[in-house]
């Protein structure tokens, strides 16, 4: 793990019942949190999930960025698939076992 990614504070929910994002359709996420080459991220397209979901709990700076990207349901389903540093992986799941 880089020193980096093992020292970047990271945002995490109150609780998972917050995170009321889309479950369908296509998702462009703003700069800050996506800072790459423009991308639109289709739902439907289990690698387009996985990426924006990673990309949003790496990156989002606030809960409000958590709350309209990322959806419970959706995120229970696929967080056994997603690639996090370990940080951030351990958090989530200290937080929400």
């Amino acid at each position: 793990m880089s020193r980096y990614a093992a020292a970047k504070p990271y945002v995490l929910p109150e609780s998972l019942a917050e995170l009321g994002g889309p479950t369908t359709g296509s998702v462009t996420l703003p700069r800050h949190i996506d800072w790459g080459p423009h991308y639109v991220y289709d739902l439907a397209d289990e690698a387009d999930f996985q990426l924006m979901y990673e990309r949003v709990i790496r990156e989002a700076q606030t809960r409000d960025g958590l709350n309209a990207y990322l959806n419970a349901t959706s995120l229970r389903r696929g967080w056994w698939g997603l690639f996090l540093p370990l940080s951030v992986k351990t958090a989530w799941e200290a937080r929400f076992p």
